[in-house]
């Protein structure tokens, strides 16, 4: 969770951007648009995602290795879980 409410504010932002961006996609779906439009709305989606992801970790990083209110071994193993959910997210 951010612990800096502007951190917490743009990343609700970028939520509520995707939620928004897949209920057109269901929408497009419905009214039975066809294939590339909505595969277009899929990349759209599909980036966001990403840059949440990037928004996510790069707070994540600076709320817990960087504000220095942890342990160094609190670190290491807050870098050990960061690098294994990285590579579940990059498979």
């Amino acid at each position: 969770m951010p612990n800096q409410v502007e951190d917490k504010k743009k990343i609700l932002l970028r939520v509520r951007k995707i939620k928004g961006q897949t209920q057109a996609i269901e929408k497009a779906l419905e009214d039975n648009v066809e294939c590339g439009a909505i595969l277009q709305q899929i990349c759209s989606v599909r980036g966001a995602i990403n840059g949440l992801m990037n928004e996510m970790l790069e707070v994540h990083l600076k709320d817990t290795l960087v504000s220095g209110e942890t342990t160094e071994q609190q670190r290491k193993e807050e870098l050990a879980e960061i690098a294994k959910i990285l590579k579940s997210y990059l498979k």
